[in-house]
């Protein structure tokens, strides 16, 4: 029998109806010749509340801590699941990713999946059960309960489709599936039905909400299709797979705005071979995740380097910064809170050209100052002033016709 992985958020299993219609859903998969596995999220805004729970208690708890707490939203989560299966009259069993052996490394509150044991789970479908995972956690080679970070059950229910050979991993959520941009900030935003991995990724790394860029990662290298769609009703969703032909004909897919984001800049430091892997080994050292990185020569003795981070990862930067100034030479450092990032993203830019005219073009007619650029194969990026983030972002999908179906758009 084919095996199915569904994973439901933490919106699609807030309340006690919730949780019986995705039980229902699961019950309804294996009717259908499946082996099914559930993968669920804490409920409702319940990992916040452990979350404020900590910081009444210790401002700055210690992350294997957290990970103890946090871990237990989605244990909650699992068992009524499996309550609900059987009181529906299904034989279901809930796991958490210490019993199935989801090893980790040891990164507390951002761990990593080393490895997936499959033998019990497999053991029970065999068995005629629905196996129910808790998602976004594991356990490090220590036997401590590590957590994978904000969105992590999304990268737990792709990994285990992976380990377990599934070709498809179905992602339950509130929305019906993936659109060209957020509608809470482009109203006019419509759902696609398609989209590759790697514009899907892109999207997922420049701050779109509805997929975890790490769990795109293993779909992507082990073939798994993922489809996103409503835990409400039935419709489609968007189906994210490697890509065909027919995308390229698609200039732009989607665009994005983060606005949860610092901006860091050295200056004057020593251009000199070493002095750029020095800078971002040591960031990496203090387990900063960094985002776009320009470097310009100011001079044959020195450059400035630009990079920006999650203000999240700000105080850990700060000092990591702090420490290796001195030994490459760095004059000065100056942050910015104050920015947003623009992005527009399509493997269409591969085979067409004018994305960049047209986008800066856009930004101009609304006003809007460009900080500074980057870009990838597939994407386009501009740092703007955070208080003019909403309106680069219409500026943006209006130019791109990202209110339209993809295939009524002109290039």
């Amino acid at each position: 029998m084919p095996i199915l992985v569904q994973k439901f958020g933490g919106s699609s299993v807030a309340t006690s109806d919730k949780i019986r219609r995705a039980a229902q859903r699961a019950i309804d998969a294996q009717r259908k010749g499946n082996q099914v596995v559930v993968v669920a999220s804490a409920r409702g805004h319940q990992t916040d509340e452990l979350i404020a729970n900590a910081m009444e208690i210790d401002p700055n708890p210690p992350k294997r801590e957290m990970d103890m707490l946090l871990s237990t939203g989605e244990q909650q989560t699992v068992s009524l699941l499996a309550m609900a299966c059987h009181a529906m009259g299904q034989k279901a069993i809930s796991f958490t990713g210490f019993q199935i052996s989801m090893i980790t490394d040891d990164a507390h509150t951002k761990a990593r999946i080393r490895s997936i044991g499959t033998e019990r789970i497999r053991k029970k479908l065999d068995e005629g059960y629905i196996v129910i995972v808790a998602g976004f956690q594991g356990v490090d080679e220590e036997g401590d309960i590590t957590t994978l970070g904000r969105g992590g059950s999304d990268t737990s229910a792709v990994a285990l489709a992976a380990a377990l050979g599934a070709r498809l991993c179905e992602i339950y959520t509130d929305v019906d599936g993936i659109y060209s941009t957020d509608p809470r900030k482009y109203p006019k935003a419509v759902k696609m039905d398609h989209i590759s991995y790697d514009e899907m990724l892109e999207l997922a790394s420049l701050g779109a909400g509805v997929m975890h860029s790490r769990s795109i990662e293993f779909g992507k290298k082990y073939n798994v299709a993922i489809h996103v769609r409503s835990s409400v009703n039935d419709s489609p969703g968007t189906l994210i797979t490697h890509e065909v032909p027919k995308m390229e004909g698609i200039l732009v897919s989607g665009a994005t705005i983060q606005k949860e984001l610092a901006k860091i800049s050295l200056i004057g430091v020593d251009n000199k071979p070493g002095n750029a892997a020095k800078i971002f080994s040591h960031l990496a050292k203090a387990r900063v995740s960094v985002n776009d990185i320009i470097q310009t020569e100011v001079s044959p003795e020195k450059a400035n380097i630009l990079f920006t981070v999650n203000k999240s990862d700000l105080e850990a930067a700060r000092e990591a910064i702090d420490e290796i100034r001195d030994s490459v030479h760095c004059q000065n450092v100056f942050v910015r809170e104050d920015v947003a990032e623009v992005s527009v993203v399509g493997v269409g830019m591969r085979s067409h050209y004018g994305v960049a005219d047209r986008m800066f073009q856009a930004l101009a007619n609304a006003k809007v100052n460009i900080d500074s650029i980057t870009t990838s194969e597939i994407r386009i990026s501009c740092l703007v002033n955070v208080e003019d983030g909403d309106r680069a972002l219409t500026a943006v999908c209006d130019a791109f016709q990202l209110d339209r179906p993809a295939n009524e758009r002109t290039l």
